[in-house]
């Protein structure tokens, strides 16, 4: 097991001082947000940062261009980042390349009418990089009063603060960043922090944590001088809040306030991309580069892996839910294990590549591949079952987001060299 040494010896009375600063309606004492609805979506892979939607949710099964759409709006620019979802706006990051400008939009959440766009970044676009990325990948983050977003710009990696108005409230460099593949890190809210990644092969990686209230460095994290993706994640096993990172060579757990490492041991594998998710014991990492790599790591710092297997889990994080773990591999192939033991219950083609993450919703596993093509299908450990299929557009890379009995879906259409984003809103007629 590797340990590093925490240096910030004055950490705790500065959380205690941002702890009061901030509104009551904001943070409790158990540093869970509280501004934040339960039809709501606040960040990525939603309010629990597992992919999970409240089982209560009756999104539609099916839909099209034109059937079970609420709204649709047109998106400037390019970005694979999904919309968030808080109160009574949808929130996007996007670029265009157009203009040289990395912006964040603010819809309606009941019409879809636009109702600001703020840039955050003009000029500094590296173009470089892997040719599916863009320079929108992350998605925002919102505590209900402000909303945080990350962008690579002009060779760093930088977090934004803004009001829920579109007015920038604070901006700080976390990093330089070397370009490789692209940057999609999203920001993760805890208690008084925003936490980022920001791991590349510059030599200048870390993992930072940052006041919501001014954008002051708290803690940092160096990291080891190679090229990773992954967003930070929180999770809570065995009534302890921990930051999990996987990908360059390590498993990584921090204590969220302080940035301590709690635990780290070598693993994984050099580049990943998912988030990591639990079933309450193990962590399940996933890697693409120079392995395909799926493990099953016991969350206790002992370094312990239970099962493992050579399955390609690169992009789409995976789904944990009453004892089985689903995933939609890179290839197009829907799996279920049992979570525990890594026993194979199930696979099915489904077809296409894949981006996009799944999402659960109560019985039902929704997901997309890269040609807009989303496959529903049953979360059923005894067999694959495949409720329907739905077409938008024929570019899709954002993961859907599902809240209050709606999807909020990116997507893109290309026809003869044009290409152009769309933000769609699904429900279902007269609900």
């Amino acid at each position: 097991m590797i340990r590093r040494p925490f240096s910030n010896s004055l950490i705790v009375l500065c959380l205690f001082a941002c702890l009061c600063l901030l509104p009551p309606t904001t943070v409790r004492a158990d540093d869970e947000l509280v501004a934040i609805a339960p039809a709501d979506w606040p960040w990525w892979r939603g309010p629990n940062r597992n992919g999970i939607a409240a089982a209560d949710q009756k999104p539609p099964l099916t839909w099209s261009e034109t059937e079970n759409v609420v709204w649709k709006v047109p998106v400037p620019g390019k970005g694979h980042g999904s919309a968030i979802v808080v109160g009574e706006h949808v929130y996007l990051q996007t670029a265009e390349q157009d203009r040289d400008a990395q912006s964040v939009l603010c819809f309606d959440r009941a019409t879809g009418k636009k109702l600001w766009q703020t840039d955050v970044h003009t000029g500094g676009f590296d173009v470089k990089g892997n040719e599916k990325s863009t320079l929108a990948n992350s998605t925002p983050a919102c505590d209900g009063e402000r909303v945080y977003v990350n962008f690579l710009n002009n060779g760093a990696i930088y977090t934004t603060a803004l009001t829920r108005a579109g007015k920038k409230v604070w901006q700080e460099k976390i990093t330089d960043y070397v370009l490789h593949q692209g940057f999609s890190s999203s920001p993760a809210l805890y208690g008084p922090l925003v936490i980022v990644t920001a791991d590349n092969k510059g030599g200048m990686g870390a993992i930072a944590g940052l006041e919501r209230a001014t954008g002051k460095p708290v803690w940092k994290q160096m990291r080891p001088k190679l090229p990773n993706y992954p967003s930070p994640i929180i999770l809570k096993i065995a009534g302890k809040d921990q930051v999990f990172v996987s990908g360059c060579n390590l498993v990584t757990s921090l204590e969220p306030l302080t940035g301590k490492i709690l635990w780290e041991i070598k693993g994984s594998t050099e580049e990943c991309v998912t988030s990591t998710v639990t079933d309450g014991t193990y962590i399940y990492t996933t890697g693409g580069y120079p392995k395909n790599h799926l493990a099953a790591v016991k969350a206790d710092g002992s370094g312990q892996v239970a099962w493992e297997n050579g399955s390609r889990v690169y992009v789409p994080s995976m789904l944990v839910s009453r004892g089985y773990l689903f995933a939609t591999l890179d290839a197009g192939v829907a799996m279920c294990w049992k979570s525990d033991t890594g026993e194979e219950k199930w696979k099915n083609r489904l077809g296409g590549t894949f981006s996009s993450s799944p999402v659960l919703v109560g019985e039902h596993i929704f997901a997309t591949n890269e040609e807009g093509k989303t496959f529903v299908f049953k979360a059923d450990p005894t067999a694959f079952e495949l409720v329907g299929e739905n077409q938008l557009g024929n570019i899709a890379f954002a993961t859907p987001t599902i809240c209050g009995g709606r999807i909020y879906h990116r997507v893109a259409t290309q026809t003869e060299g044009q290409r152009q984003e769309w933000l769609y809103c699904l429900g279902k007629k007269g609900e």
